[in-house]
């Protein structure tokens, strides 16, 4: 019997925009509260590095023991990894020991989306 535990991954269509573009109309209060926990999720700069890290890494997703050399413990750099999981930025999946995270297509569409409205309408 394998101890492997898979997470399932999302599918890309899981995710969807958290909201319009921010120059089609003002956000709503639900809008406004699921774009800001990203936001907060991707403004400290470990977090940024770590999901820049998965994002650019080589087939779309990155190991844990391939990202974590970003100048804090193991232990921090798995904190904020799970608060990128949790704003929904990151999904991830257990083989053996370790763990795998990708940024999901549609993530990166969604915050494209909701950034590029407002650079057409600058």
């Amino acid at each position: 019997m394998s101890n492997v535990s898979v997470l399932p991954l999302l599918e890309p269509d899981a995710v969807v925009p958290c909201c319009p573009p921010l120059t089609e109309r003002p956000l709503t209060a639900d809008e406004a509260e699921r774009t800001a926990v990203m936001f907060k999720a991707l403004g400290d700069p470990v977090r940024l590095r770590l999901f820049s890290a998965v994002a650019s890494h080589e087939g779309g997703e990155a190991c844990v023991c391939d990202i974590s050399d970003v100048g804090v413990s193991q232990p921090t750099v798995s904190h904020h990894l799970k608060k990128l999981k949790e704003a929904g930025l990151l999904s991830s999946e257990r083989r053996g020991t370790w763990v795998y995270y990708r940024v999901e297509p549609s993530v990166i569409a969604a915050m494209g989306a909701l950034l590029t409205g407002a650079a057409k309408g600058a």
